[in-house]
């Protein structure tokens, strides 16, 4: 049979895990990314404050989905309401993922 095999079928996006081992997006390939991002955002606007809002609402916009979807992976539907299980969640999972260690206290 064609396709059956120790390759996992994910019903659902959010259910695929954010990476295998270590794929990572070259920092080249980042940087052109961005570079696009701010150009485009330079042609819509009339002044720096402008740019500066619709950058920072496109960082936020961005900064929303991939919390949201480590807190959805790693908790569940369970909410952390102590602070001290948030600062746990932050220190250890979202820096993780950010910058590919727990962070230093």
């Amino acid at each position: 049979m064609i396709g059956v095999g120790k390759i996992k079928q994910y019903t659902n996006v959010l259910d695929k895990p954010l990476s295998k081992g270590k794929q990572e997006v070259s920092l080249s390939a980042f940087a052109f990314l961005f570079s696009e991002l701010v150009q485009y955002n330079q042609t819509q606007v009339d002044n720096i404050a402008e740019l500066e809002r619709r950058l920072e609402d496109a960082g936020y916009a961005v900064g929303a989905r991939v919390l949201e979807l480590l807190c959805h992976r790693e908790k569940g539907n369970r909410r952390e309401t102590r602070l001290l299980g948030i600062l746990s969640f932050v220190h250890s999972t979202v820096w993780k993922v950010l910058f590919g260690k727990v962070s230093i206290s």
